[in-house]
């Protein structure tokens, strides 16, 4: 059997297919996994012993059509469930099966405040995907697997061993805490930090380090990949990290998670996916806003001006927290 994965974006999003990939692997003899994602992210699967190709497009599945055309597969398994993905099924004319994206329920939940979601992680709801191929969740974590050319060597690169992983950034401001609440955090904290992000977050960085020229803190936004940072990541003795993709795969190693939510919430099924393990996480989170959530992704600036959702975090409880688990 060849099937085709589909799943084009984003960091996190894809982390949390990994499940999928592997049980299929592991429950169907002699299967022939392939997945299209968008080229930026195809790193994130490189590396992924269970996956056999991997087609990537920069703008538009139109790049690849004729090779997947050719490539004849038995059925799609679509785990992005949109447009772009409909109409390339269309093209492709082959079996196809997806997930219940429940995009009414969210609607609700975001507008109407109407929490009408079931109690379920996203990757549960994936599994509906492959129902028809008598797939089975081995309730074990997501995958990520970091090459070992990417691997830190984190005395050597930053001359201490145990430490804390912070991931400032967030691809969504309302996802993020302001750099004033995140001060308030870390100077609380005496342990060796390393602040994690893109370039984006490379001048909150540097902002965080001046206000702390006495404390142990590297800088490491933008100057490393995204494997790397896995890798950083992975030797951390926690993490603190927004609802993002660092977070998801902090989860692949069950890493100790301390995670803050903003605009977001865990009842659209996207917290840390660790199903034996979920003392290994903490959620963060301003109760009782009527306000929140104000969107099922985020935006630039808070809608309301006011940014309740992460103005109003605890950052004495959050400090504790990440204390309790290093």
């Amino acid at each position: 059997m060849k099937v085709l994965i589909l799943r084009f974006s984003s960091i996190g999003d894809i982390v949390l297919t990994t499940p999928i990939i592997r049980c299929l692997k592991n429950q169907i003899e002699g299967i022939e996994i392939h997945y299209l994602v968008k080229s930026k992210f195809k790193t994130i699967l490189d590396n992924n012993p269970n996956i056999d190709k991997i087609h990537s497009f920069e703008k538009s599945t139109k790049e690849v059509l004729t090779k997947l055309k050719e490539e004849n597969f038995d059925c799609v398994i679509d785990l992005h469930n949109n447009i772009r993905t409909l109409a390339l099924k269309l093209k492709l004319n082959k079996k196809s099966y997806s997930f219940p994206k429940l995009n009414f329920k969210k609607w609700l939940l975001v507008h109407l405040k109407k929490n009408k979601m079931p109690d379920l992680h996203i990757v549960d709801r994936y599994f509906e995907a492959v129902k028809f191929l008598n797939i089975q969740n081995d309730l074990q974590n997501c995958d990520y697997f970091i090459p070992k050319n990417a691997e830190i060597e984190i005395n050597k690169s930053f001359g201490f061993e145990e430490f804390i992983a912070i991931a400032i950034g967030a691809q969504f401001t309302t996802k993020r805490l302001p750099l004033e609440k995140l001060i308030l955090i870390i100077e609380k904290i005496n342990h060796p930090i390393i602040l994690l992000g893109d370039s984006n977050d490379a001048f909150v960085a540097e902002k965080i380090c001046a206000n702390f020229p006495n404390k142990l803190i590297e800088n490491a936004c933008g100057k490393y990949s995204l494997n790397q940072s896995a890798s950083i990541v992975k030797q951390a003795q926690v993490l603190l990290t927004h609802d993002t993709g660092l977070m998801h795969i902090a989860s692949s190693f069950n890493q100790k998670i301390v995670s803050v939510w903003g605009n977001t919430v865990p009842e659209l099924g996207m917290y840390p996916y660790m199903p034996k393990n979920r003392e290994n996480y903490s959620i963060h989170q301003v109760a009782n806003l009527s306000c929140r959530p104000c969107s099922k992704i985020g935006f630039k600036s808070c809608p309301k001006k006011h940014f309740s959702c992460m103005n109003l975090q605890d950052e004495t409880k959050i400090a504790r927290d990440i204390l309790e688990k290093f």
